[in-house]
């Protein structure tokens, strides 16, 4: 049975930006992204179109800033989708490689940050799990300094986007996928958890971090979306949010302590 033909809409870097510049992206700005390929619509050169549209829309002055995590840089023992068997732990804690900015593969984050994280040019901060890849003049501001314990919070590019007045832009992506959330758990009462990861130079190593989850994102979204200036449209099929990370952390910080109150400690299961 033949293959369907696509539904479209028909997609291309020349309609992305339009849309992206109608919908209230600026010249020059710094755009924190979050997206979903498949979402769009039949794009005509998959996600190299959109990064381009979306460099297109910024312009030679603009910065774009994506995440570009791998949290799979994780202990055996925690993961579940699918787990592996026990006896495997330590052989795989032992031989697991260690992040490399340059090599490591994003995992998910969608194809279209792993476009970014490898475009010329690119630049991705330091942190194992929680890294940003960003492209731009400002790239290097952003992503430089990223503390190994310290995932999303002061001294992450989260605050320092927060600082030079980025925005969020969610392409068809929801808010249960907003990292600028993220910032907020740690300026509130936050449990602590032991991460382990792989060494830098080798082997094991566990770190103390603030616990972080997205539980509950998407009511905090809708929330906020009701309280604050948030732009909405359409960019090809997706619905496309934007706004500011400011007002998406301020008010995550009043939100979060009353709906999802997280006071108790957290540690690594094995310790």
């Amino acid at each position: 049975m033949p293959t369907p033909p696509p539904t479209g809409p028909l997609v291309t870097r020349d309609t992305l930006a339009t849309q992206l510049r109608l919908l209230g992206v600026e010249t020059g700005e710094i755009l924190l992204v979050h997206s979903s390929l498949s979402s769009l619509g039949w794009v005509n050169g998959g996600p190299v179109a959109v990064v381009q549209g979306l460099l297109d829309a910024l312009g030679p002055s603009g910065t774009l800033v994506v995440p570009a995590q791998s949290a799979h840089l994780s202990d055996p023992a925690l993961w579940g989708r699918p787990p592996v068997p026990r006896e495997w732990w330590d052989r795989i804690r032992a031989t697991m490689p260690p992040y490399d900015p340059l090599i490591t593969p994003t995992r998910g984050v969608g194809v279209i940050p792993e476009t970014v994280r490898t475009w010329p040019g690119a630049l991705r901060s330091a942190h194992p799990h929680t890294s940003f890849a960003a492209l731009g003049p400002q790239a290097r501001e952003i992503t430089d300094g990223h503390a190994p314990d310290c995932r999303l919070g002061e001294r992450s590019p989260l605050a320092r986007l927060e600082r030079l007045g980025a925005r969020v832009l969610l392409l068809g992506a929801g808010y249960d996928a907003c990292t600028a959330f993220h910032l907020a758990e740690y300026r509130i009462p936050a449990p602590l958890v032991d991460v382990g990861r792989p060494a830098p130079g080798g082997g094991w190593e566990t770190v103390r971090e603030v616990s972080i989850t997205s539980d509950r994102f998407d009511e905090l979204g809708h929330d906020f979306e009701r309280d604050r200036p948030v732009v909405r449209g359409k960019v090809g099929a997706a619905d496309a949010r934007l706004f500011p990370v400011t007002d998406a952390v301020a008010y995550a910080e009043r939100w979060l302590p009353l709906h999802r109150p997280r006071e108790e400690e957290i540690r690594d299961p094995r310790a």
